[in-house]
């Protein structure tokens, strides 16, 4: 597994019987890299920070659950693979949760673009949110937003260089008319994401 490569290629993938016998391990770190990349933006947002294994977990679950072989395979890898972070950004999965289907269709209307208002800051530095590819996550039709949104955060060396040296506040911002919400990311996380995408 070339994580050093910071992509996921065919041969770091496992075979379905292969993959079977470190499952339950692999779900166990999973829960733990969550506690250090889950954080709740507000009532509503949780934002899923992603790593090479994060990205990697994911295409062999997808490969387990619709067994569709090598097929489906390029199929994964074209869709996970861009969210490895690439040596200069952080990505995440941005998560709009409301339980009642009813009121998250009215709410999702509500925050159409919010794609173009999330932002990390360091410091003084502010680093918007790049959406991933060109998949539309805010339909034209009618404005509504998607309940998921795949975002890279783009750093220059010296946002890096901020978030590595510990310095000042990190925050997550979404900053749309209709949600304006921030949250820390306290130092155990900022450490954890620095050795793993920076």
């Amino acid at each position: 597994m070339p994580r050093d490569q910071r992509t996921i290629t065919a041969d770091d993938i496992l075979t379905l019987t292969e993959y079977e016998t470190i499952r339950k391990d692999k779900k166990e770190e999973a829960i733990q890299r969550k506690a250090l990349t889950r954080i709740s933006v507000g009532p509503h947002a949780t934002a899923l920070f992603e790593t090479w294994d994060s990205m990697w977990l994911q295409i062999q679950e997808m490969l387990r659950i619709e067994k569709g072989g090598d097929d489906q395979l390029v199929d994964e890898l074209a869709a996970y693979d861009p969210m490895v972070p690439k040596g200069t950004e952080l990505t995440a999965t941005i998560l709009f949760e409301v339980e009642d289907p009813v009121r998250r269709d009215a709410f999702l209307r509500t925050i159409g673009g919010v794609e173009d208002h999330m932002a990390i800051t360091v410091g003084d530095i502010r680093i918007p949110a790049r959406p991933e590819g060109d998949v539309e996550r805010t339909r034209e039709s009618d404005g509504k937003a998607s309940a998921v949104h795949f975002v890279h955060f783009d750093f220059p060396p010296e946002a890096i260089a901020a978030w590595k040296s510990g310095e000042g506040q990190a925050m997550l911002l979404i900053d749309h008319p209709n949600y304006g919400h921030a949250a820390l990311i306290n130092a155990e996380a900022r450490a954890y994401l620095a050795r793993e995408c920076f």
